[in-house]
């Protein structure tokens, strides 16, 4: 890999905007790895700066780590002024469904707001090369599965899915006023998983919103009892339907997509197995690999969530060389190493 960003001229100084989060901490690592040098701003809201001695303990590289907001515009300019940035990938913003329906506005500004500063501060620097950590929600509720790139985007359900769909069209829209951009829209499902050294994983403040980390907790007895919302759906067993992928993958997947960045336009891949998993599926798998029962309980449907999604990955496949490796057994087995090693997460 660090040969094709050789290819592409690169000087390999990469912003990565929520690094010390839980994708982007796992990118951080693979971007070190390649031979790339790292920025990472990062505002700390749900990341923990200890996973940076992680990295440090991982890859042998310290990035280089700046506390400070997106949408704090003199940040941007200064971080932008002290290191060679050649390109940005973007992570950061909030994530989750379920807040997002009840704080809408906080998710638009965030999300859209912050990414509209990056890209202004981009431009006063004169940096043009950007990867955008999108959604598979884009899709919107009335896409066929499984989800393939050229479908419009659709009637998204919630806030955050709407917020990256803004994002997307502002990034777009940006390219075509200024064909200098080389922008990567990445779509990605459900990343689970954790690196196979048990040092970073999934570590999110107060109660879980996503289910791998809801049931880690239950095992590791941090919390009472699994919530499953929703028995009712259209699918096999009645729970919602996901394309889980491993999260060194997804990371993998982003260094991968770097090779674009020398060619301008808008280039959206999707990242994912092309398989999906049942939540109760996903427990009964669980069980197994931790040979233990979780106790649970079904709960009402939350709002927002989609019966069934899946990705059509082949075109990241023939385009990028890049595939999903790593199978549902290995994604809970590295997930649990990452959980009992640090029952508390980074605390």
């Amino acid at each position: 890999m660090e040969s094709k960003l050789k290819e592409c001229g690169m000087t390999k100084t990469v912003l990565v905007t929520g690094g010390a989060g839980y994708i982007g901490s796992h990118t951080t690592v693979e971007l070190l790895q390649a031979g790339c040098s790292v920025v990472i701003l990062d505002n700390l809201c749900n990341s923990n700066p200890a996973v940076l001695e992680r990295i440090y303990s991982i890859t042998g590289k310290k990035p280089v780590f700046i506390q400070g907001d997106l949408r704090d515009a003199a940040c941007l300019d200064q971080v932008f002024q002290q290191h060679p940035i050649d390109s940005v990938i973007h992570f950061a913003g909030l994530k989750a469904v379920g807040e997002s329906v009840q704080q809408p506005l906080r998710y638009y500004e965030n999300n859209v707001c912050g990414t509209l500063t990056l890209c202004q501060a981009m431009e006063r620097a004169g940096v043009r090369r950007l990867i955008f950590s999108s959604s598979a929600t884009v899709y919107g509720e009335e896409a066929p599965v499984p989800y393939v790139e050229t479908l419009p985007r659709g009637t998204t359900t919630n806030p955050y899915g709407t917020s990256k769909a803004m994002v997307e069209q502002l990034l777009t829209d940006l390219q075509i006023a200024d064909p200098r951009w080389s922008v990567v829209l990445l779509r990605y499902f459900n990343p689970i998983g954790a690196h196979e050294s048990g040092l970073i994983g999934e570590d999110p403040q107060g109660i879980p919103n996503n289910l791998m980390p809801y049931m880690t907790q239950v095992a590791i007895g941090r919390l009472q009892e699994l919530s499953i919302f929703g028995d009712d759906y259209p699918t096999t067993d009645g729970t919602c339907e996901r394309d889980y992928l491993h999260v060194v993958d997804l990371a993998q997947g982003h260094l991968q997509s770097m090779q674009k960045l020398g060619a301008p336009g808008v280039h959206i891949y999707n990242l994912g197995t092309g398989q999906p998993v049942s939540v109760l599926s996903m427990l009964k798998t669980f069980e197994q690999v931790i040979q233990q029962s979780l106790p649970y309980r079904m709960a009402a449907r939350r709002a927002g969530d989609l019966p069934a999604f899946w990705a059509d990955a082949s075109k990241a496949n023939i385009e990028l060389g890049w595939t999903a490796k790593r199978p549902l057994k290995q994604m809970l087995e590295d997930t649990w190493r990452w959980q009992t090693l640090n029952p508390q997460g980074f605390n």
